[in-house]
């Protein structure tokens, strides 16, 4: 066994205590790391996943680039697992050059996650509340939505009433509801 002493290895180095005040974190950075840029794409493939199992009622509401419209539209008649994976993994491709806010703004509209959505919910379901409860109401709902039909909608109002009285199924009160609704979405 060989002892090596400082004076005999060329390999010492002395630590300059002034060199760790000269790092500086932000020349270092070279941008995300490959693990980051990894997970965004697949949010965006996991995206276009969703696009592909959207209803065609919605997905025909969706605003989408003709591109991708014509990949995701390819998609949905795809069976096979290969072309179908490598479909996804294309318009997961695609999704890297659109903006993916609106789209998942959209989305969330249609789930009923949104905000604004919820708050729509809620003020229909105290409309509801109040036209049964007080006559008065009617009149203020009408000012609000003048192009609802007044007839239709005191005649579900006088429904759920006597459905509530009897201990029926609220059929005539989640009429209200829907009826309500479309007011709201129209005006």
């Amino acid at each position: 066994m060989t002892i090596i002493t400082v004076t005999e290895s060329p390999t010492v180095r002395l630590i300059d205590p002034d060199a760790e005040l000269e790092f500086d974190p932000d020349e270092v950075y070279d941008g995300p790391s490959k693990s980051h840029k990894k997970r965004e794409v697949e949010a965006l493939q996991a995206l276009g996943e969703i696009l592909v199992k959207l209803p065609d009622a919605q997905f025909k509401r969706i605003e989408l680039p003709e591109e991708l419209r014509a990949a995701v539209a390819d998609c949905r008649k795809i069976t096979q697992n290969g072309a179908l994976r490598r479909q996804k993994q294309y318009i997961g491709k695609l999704m890297r050059s659109v903006d993916p806010a609106p789209i998942q703004a959209q989305i969330d509209v249609f789930n009923g996650v949104s905000a604004v959505e919820n708050a729509r919910l809620h003020q229909a379901e105290k409309w509801r509340e109040k036209l049964i409860a007080d006559n008065e109401a009617l009149t203020l709902f009408l000012n609000n939505y003048p192009d609802t039909d007044a007839t239709h909608l005191r005649q579900l109002i006088r429904n759920a009433r006597d459905e509530a009285a009897r201990n029926k199924p609220p059929k005539a009160f989640r009429e209200i509801f829907r009826v309500i609704r479309e007011a709201m979405q129209t005006k």
